[in-house]
């Protein structure tokens, strides 16, 4: 199996199927026929030098394990990716994303132990970057599956 073949096959059960195993990586290699050595080789260039991931671990539903808020900022399209930057360099910062709108312009999501945690990030970011912060606590809980086929 190439290494591309690998990687796109590791990001597809790792999305939905990651072994929750004291070896998960042993266990993603023997299910895939390839040496375990491989498959930290893949993940590792994957997060550092693709950059097609930005971080492997769990998932929770919103409300049953620590605090969560989708929020998103007012930032000038000149500073949008240098923000985005920084907004990404917090380990409670899921993800971000630019979104077409005319005032809130990336959007993220924080998730942090308590929401203690999740507010000291917040407002970290508020300050750090002097932009407006919109908080937006979660009123209905849906569930997406974000599962993407990649071959």
């Amino acid at each position: 199996m190439d290494t591309s073949d690998l990687k796109a096959r590791l990001l597809e059960v790792a999305q939905r199927d990651f072994p929750l195993t004291p070896r998960p990586y042993k266990t993603l290699a023997d299910r895939l026929g390839v040496a375990e050595d491989a498959v930290i080789t893949a993940f590792r260039e994957m997060t550092l030098d693709d950059e097609l991931i930005s971080r492997i671990g769990a998932v929770y539903r919103t409300g049953t394990v620590g605090a969560s808020c989708l929020a998103a900022l007012a930032v000038p399209e000149n500073s949008l990716e240098k923000t985005a930057e920084f907004v990404g360099t917090f380990p409670e910062v899921n993800h971000n994303y630019r979104r077409d709108h005319p005032h809130w312009t990336l959007w993220f999501v924080v998730t942090a132990p308590d929401t203690a945690g999740r507010d000291a990030v917040l407002d970290r970011v508020e300050a750090e970057t002097g932009l407006p912060l919109l908080r937006l606590p979660m009123v209905e809980a849906y569930h997406l599956d974000l599962g993407f086929p990649l071959r």
